[in-house]
């Protein structure tokens, strides 16, 4: 009996108390734990009075969701324009100017408004100037790494575990170049990315595959194709779209680019 009740007041003395660990504000200290007020749910955007006000030498660093995204050029308002007023887009210009992350952008709000039933994201298997190899996988894990900005436009707009649940249940579909062809895509927003890296050919059946209330954005920079000059489709295919009077072709400049301003100078140089 006597070593089982020096256990159990180990045990006993051992158990941390709560309250131990919440101080009383009247003993002139600020208490350390701050109770959640039962019967409702906290939200990491609700108001906090004891927050201190940011100083010069510690700014505030708070980013909010920014849920309606704005145009930062002339040329970007019109490619956001355009995607509304169009079924068939091509964005054009150099690295860093916003085509994919609006396009990708323009494709969730569609979605979400129910514009249309599913996302098709399609992106061309061509490596960067080095073999990788095989990858292991299937076709999805297999096309991640092709599709990597693809996926982050996408998480940057929707929550992890939605993005999840819609590639899972197929409303946002990853379909691969190569097995595009006899396909009607109806009811979809379309976003070929890295079309640069496509030829004439290849674009040309991609472009056939519109299908009824569908909407397919292209882009992809002429002067940074992978493949070689004369096989790259994409400059030959726009200039023979500007022709139709349901597409536009938006092509941005130097001047959109939004990322590090080292890489407009770049541009100019290079």
């Amino acid at each position: 009996m006597g070593k089982r009740n020096a256990a159990k007041r180990m045990k006993t003395a051992s158990e941390v108390k709560a309250t131990a660990w919440i101080q009383d504000a009247g003993r002139g200290q600020p208490p350390l734990l701050h109770a959640i007020e039962g019967g409702r749910s906290w939200h990491p955007d609700d108001a906090d009075t004891r927050k201190r006000k940011p100083t010069a030498a510690e700014p505030d660093r708070t980013q909010r969701y920014q849920k309606t995204v704005k145009p930062r050029s002339e040329n970007q308002a019109q490619l956001m324009k355009a995607m509304d007023t169009y079924a068939l887009v091509a964005a054009l210009g150099p690295a860093g100017t916003g085509k994919t992350y609006l396009a990708v952008c323009k494709a969730v709000e569609a979605l979400q408004a129910g514009k249309v039933a599913r996302i098709i994201l399609s992106r061309p298997a061509v490596e960067a100037g080095e073999q990788i190899g095989f990858l292991p996988g299937a076709m999805e894990d297999k096309l991640a790494p092709y599709l990597r900005p693809l996926y982050d436009a996408l998480s940057d707009r929707l929550s992890p575990a939605q993005l999840k649940h819609m590639l899972s249940e197929g409303v946002i579909e990853i379909a691969p170049i190569g097995f595009m062809r006899g396909r009607t895509l109806n009811n979809a927003f379309i976003v070929v990315d890295e079309a640069q890296n496509c030829t004439y050919t290849q674009i040309k059946m991609l472009l056939t595959r519109l299908g009824w209330h569908s909407t397919m954005v292209i882009t992809g920079d002429p002067a940074q194709t992978d493949l070689l000059p004369e096989f790259s489709g994409l400059a030959n295919a726009a200039e023979r779209l500007e022709k139709l009077a349901g597409a536009a072709v938006i092509r941005l400049e130097g001047a959109d680019v939004v990322r590090h301003p080292l890489v407009q100078e770049m541009l100019e140089v290079l």
